[in-house]
């Protein structure tokens, strides 16, 4: 079964950046599990995967436009170390949610020069080439609430629990979809 959007995907894969370094990989662990054409994944990674078949494989390189982006040196910014709490740990490397106008987004300690902290709202890989390989696993037809909540639920679509509150808008962190 060719990869097509709707069809949940699983993938083993390694990234790399545009030195060689390893980021991320599925070696040792289990394959990545997602909803193709359902921006699950970066769209880059996606047009790429379309058409094809488990055992197929795959060498790319995503640009940043198709991956997360380029770098918006107006999301770096100071904040008080105040604004953290008081006794509150910070040091540069930390990743902390922040609130804002566009919901949660991760952001990044670059530095701390006494109380200010400067903070960096970029996406870790904005403006990064992304280097993969990957091997198509398997491609299966998605559950219809798997299409409904645009995301896959466990590996092989297992239905919600009974007492998952989702209604449309699965939240995986109370492990309804786990």
């Amino acid at each position: 079964m060719e990869i097509r959007k709707d069809r949940v995907v699983s993938i083993d894969y390694s990234l790399r950046d545009d030195t060689g370094r390893l980021i991320d990989s599925s070696e040792g662990a289990e394959p990545l599990v997602y909803l193709h054409g359902n921006e699950n994944i970066i769209p880059g990674l996606e047009k790429e995967l379309e058409g094809k078949n488990p055992g197929e494989s795959i060498a790319c390189s995503i640009a940043p436009e198709n991956a997360y982006g380029d770098r918006d040196e107006a999301l770096v910014f100071k904040v008080q170390k105040k604004d953290f709490g008081e006794n509150a740990e910070v040091a540069p490397g930390m990743q902390f949610e922040a609130h804002g106008e566009n919901g949660v987004q991760i952001v990044t300690v670059v530095k701390i020069d006494g109380e200010d902290v400067t903070l960096d709202a970029n996406h870790p890989l904005a403006g990064e080439t992304l280097h993969f390989d990957v091997k198509v696993v398997d491609v299966r037809e998605a559950t219809s609430e798997e299409l409904e909540h645009g995301h896959v639920h466990g590996d092989h679509g297992e239905e919600c629990d009974d007492d998952c509150d989702c209604e449309g808008d699965c939240d995986c962190d109370e492990g309804c979809c786990n």
